[in-house]
């Protein structure tokens, strides 16, 4: 998960772009779709790829585009350049409907699937890293990245979705998503980067000892930060909840049903032990096994209820223009 010096040039050329309002987040013209695209690997569509079928969108497309994908496992590494927005990927169910690939090390070139624009959605989906989770734990004695996703744009949603990895599985990268009913599976940091995201009813799904989120928020003003409302933390081995990838790491867990899989400490300052002033990692009205508080790291925050839903609900932190009801999900 550690960054390289490509990845890091990347992300500055896109802060650039996006300081510049380039690639301000769009209004994709309500909830209408203006056309649907099907892909099937039968070839008796429009399609048998999906990456095909993105590239068929034209450049900076402001209206939805619905690309249908039936039933079958694409073996694919597909991608949404930045300036295709308002593309709705419509999967026939994530217990049917796979996109696979195997790769691994770099987290910049290793996603399955990789997401730029603004306005993206997704719905019905399995993104699978394939690459073997046995070689992953011998792999020269070290654990290495292989990335089932990577989402870079504001305003992204995922529903009844699957993310299936090992290490960083979920590359929450920038910008606000919301992720409902969807499975995340994996072990180390298998949720990170500095999204300011949402995740209501989703399963974390614990596969082997390590960390669950690894949230980037580097200071206080930074508006980043995950926060997991409902859903359960299920699993083996002893998972942490969190560890913080930056000074200001911000995850909050509200009304989950935290299983036995979760270490009774809970967190982890990593490589901001001693320095945890800034750190806010809270859990509020949680449930389970694992939802026992008394071996919590001290430093963790005391949240309310009512504190929470003042600075935490959905329409507070990320959807207070409404960006989430304007989604053509039907």
């Amino acid at each position: 998960m550690k960054l390289l010096p490509r990845e890091i040039i990347f992300s500055l050329i896109l802060f650039i772009i996006c300081s510049s309002k380039v690639c301000k987040a769009m209004d994709c013209g309500g909830t209408q779709v203006s056309r649907t695209i099907v892909v099937d690997q039968s070839g008796k569509s429009d399609f048998h790829t999906i990456q095909a079928a993105i590239d068929s969108i034209k450049t900076s497309n402001n209206k939805w585009v619905k690309i249908h994908i039936k039933a079958g496992t694409y073996t694919e590494q597909i991608q949404i350049p930045y300036n295709m927005p308002c593309i709705f990927l419509e999967g026939q169910g994530k217990e049917v409907t796979t996109v696979t690939y195997n790769d691994h090390q770099k987290t910049d070139i290793s996603a399955t699937f990789s997401s730029f624009p603004d306005n993206v959605v997704a719905s019905g989906i399995t993104f699978k890293n394939s690459f073997d989770t046995a070689a992953i734990l011998s792999y020269d004695g070290k654990r290495i990245p292989a990335l089932a996703a990577r989402i870079y744009g504001d305003k992204s949603a995922f529903y009844n979705c699957s993310f299936i990895g090992f290490q960083d599985t979920l590359w929450d990268v920038e910008g606000r998503h919301y992720y409902k009913n969807c499975l995340i599976e994996g072990a180390v940091d298998f949720i990170w980067g500095s999204g300011q995201s949402y995740f209501v009813d989703c399963v974390l799904n614990v596969t082997s000892s390590g960390s669950i989120t690894a949230q980037g928020r580097s200071s206080n003003s930074d508006p980043s930060g995950f926060v997991f409302q409902r859903g359960s933390v299920v699993g083996s081995g002893s998972a942490i909840l969190g560890r913080a990838y930056d000074r200001c790491s911000r995850v909050i867990f509200y009304d989950t049903n935290l299983g036995s899989v979760v270490d009774p400490q809970g967190w982890n300052a990593w490589h901001y032990t001693k320095h945890e002033d800034c750190i806010y990692y809270a859990e509020v009205g949680c449930t389970g096994v694992g939802a026992n508080t008394s071996k919590r790291v001290p430093w963790r925050k005391k949240l309310t209820i009512s504190e929470f839903r003042q600075q935490f609900s959905t329409s507070v932190f990320i959807d207070h223009e409404g960006w989430l009801s304007k989604i053509p999900l039907n």
